[in-house]
């Protein structure tokens, strides 16, 4: 494990960075360990548990005016590469992005009405909405949060992590 997952003074997930940038930051005591493994990492006058989450003692304002931009990357990570048909999990090549009101019929390419599907469900359901096909979505496609997509795409989040982190 070389990743730590830094949360705001809020418990909100900031961002992940390395170990070592990880203990920078507490030995500055801008930081506080949340969570630590079991393994130490050792120095001559101190020791100190590898931490796997740390908060921010002081909280940081987040710009919520930034725009993730939508690209077929995006899209797959906000789906957790999960087809939002049939809750299939082929893989990330075996994935494609359907429009859920397709471009044919006026649908455009935004967060709202693109989600990710498996090659079988997006040919299944053709030119027709998911209610004309009778496939309900999963889940409704909606705008992701920037930080939490991060996350996503950032790292291999470890279960410690889970119950700070919000999809």
């Amino acid at each position: 494990m070389n990743q730590v997952l830094v949360l705001n003074a809020t418990y909100e997930p900031l961002n992940v960075v390395s170990v070592r940038r990880a203990v920078i930051l507490l030995l500055k005591e801008k930081a506080e360990v949340v969570e630590a493994a079991e393994a130490w990492l050792r120095s001559e006058r101190m020791a100190l548990p590898i931490p796997l989450v740390i908060r921010l003692v002081y909280y940081v304002r987040i710009p919520r005016r930034f725009s993730l931009p939508l690209s077929r990357r995006t899209v797959l990570a906000r789906d957790h590469y999960i087809c939002q048909y049939c809750g299939a999990q082929p893989g990330k090549a075996h994935l494609t992005i359907d429009h859920v009101l397709p471009r044919s019929r006026g649908g455009e390419t935004e967060w709202e009405n693109v989600v990710t599907a498996c090659g079988a469900c997006n040919r299944h359901k053709g030119n027709r909405t998911p209610e004309e096909a009778n496939m309900p979505l999963h889940r409704r496609p909606r705008r992701p949060r920037y930080l939490a997509l991060t996350l996503i795409e950032g790292a291999r989040a470890p279960e410690e992590w889970g119950k700070y982190m919000y999809f």
